[in-house]
């Protein structure tokens, strides 16, 4: 990783730090390139060989696996960097706590749970090998689970930068549910500073962190400040998850999995290992980034059609379900 959504800020401010960087990734990415500052190594973390070669006898204080998705990819680097590292950071994900939860807001011991995602149950099977390396062979880990990171490039938004396009028209956008369930955003740039401050520290061994906003908003406000950046208004048509899911199998098991249901976290945890962490950047100021981005380059603006062709369909669908 390196140069993706979250761990880009991540990278950034660890070379602002001072922070001696090695970035291993396959170099295919040029959005989001490697800071000046940074070394880079490349590789192909699926292919064993090309990473070996790739960090030939160095040796880390600390490693974060931000592409880790499977049991085995953690088998894979047990062997790549046990004896290696001081601290292996794997990046997991808040939505593998209990879904819906039980209780609010959420703690980092609240269970891992989600019945609905197959990608939650895989991030748990992973901090399972993990948890388990570590209390057998003494693995240095530390597990952060990030909410919903985003960036300048990412509109969180069912149809993301199509939907702001249509939305910009004035052409009716998706919600699923009634757009009253509570989610928290967390822009990049203040992920970072939690995660750059667990790097080499002695406290975060074993232990696992969320890393996220303080600020609280609904999902019909989240929508409607898009719609404020963007100087428009949002004409939202509010379907449930549970009929979307109907429509598309793989956008309805991340709502069901994860959007769905409240989302607030309690950041406590982070706070007293890394005292200066402080989310400082509201949503507001992120929408306005958002749209900027877009509108500064028209080849960003890329319409997805499946995306229309599925709002086509869905909300034809939904008109029909409607009691007359």
């Amino acid at each position: 990783g390196g140069t993706g959504v979250i761990s880009s800020a991540c990278a950034e401010l660890a070379v602002a730090r001072g922070i001696d960087l090695y970035i291993l990734n396959r170099g295919k990415t040029s959005l989001r390139p490697i800071p000046a500052g940074a070394t880079s190594l490349k590789g192909d973390i699926r292919d064993e060989t090309s990473v070996r070669r790739a960090i030939g006898e160095l040796r880390f204080d600390a490693v974060v696996e931000w592409l880790a998705f499977s049991p085995e990819h953690i088998d894979l680097d047990l062997r790549l960097f046990d004896g290696r590292t001081d601290q292996y950071i794997f990046i997991s994900t808040a939505s593998a706590y209990q879904t819906p939860p039980a209780n609010l807001p959420i703690i980092e011991s609240t269970p891992l749970y989600n019945p609905y995602w197959g990608y939650s149950r895989a991030k748990i099977a992973c901090e399972d090998r993990l948890m388990r390396a570590y209390r057998e062979t003494g693995f240095p880990i530390t597990i952060v689970r990030p909410s919903h990171t985003y960036d300048a490039t990412k509109v969180p938004m069912i149809g993301r930068y199509t939907a702001l396009d249509r939305m910009m028209r004035g052409e009716k956008v998706i919600l699923h549910g009634d757009g009253s369930s509570l989610w928290t955003l967390t822009h990049h740039r203040d992920f970072a500073k939690g995660l750059v401050g667990l790097l080499g520290n002695p406290h975060a061994i074993g232990e696992a962190f969320h890393i996220t906003s303080d600020e609280v908003l609904t999902w019909n406000q989240i929508y409607e400040t898009l719609a404020r950046a963007a100087g428009v208004t949002a004409d939202i048509v509010h379907i449930p998850s549970q009929v979307i899911n109907l429509y598309d199998a793989e956008l309805g098991e991340a709502l069901l999995g994860d959007k769905t249901n409240n989302m607030v976290l309690d950041n406590s945890k982070i706070k007293r290992i890394v005292p200066d962490f402080k989310a400082t950047i509201p949503f507001y100021q992120g929408a306005s980034e958002i749209v900027a981005w877009y509108a500064a380059d028209p080849e960003r603006q890329v319409i997805q059609n499946h995306w229309n062709e599925l709002f086509a369909r869905l909300l034809a669908g939904y008109e029909r379900m409607l009691p007359r």
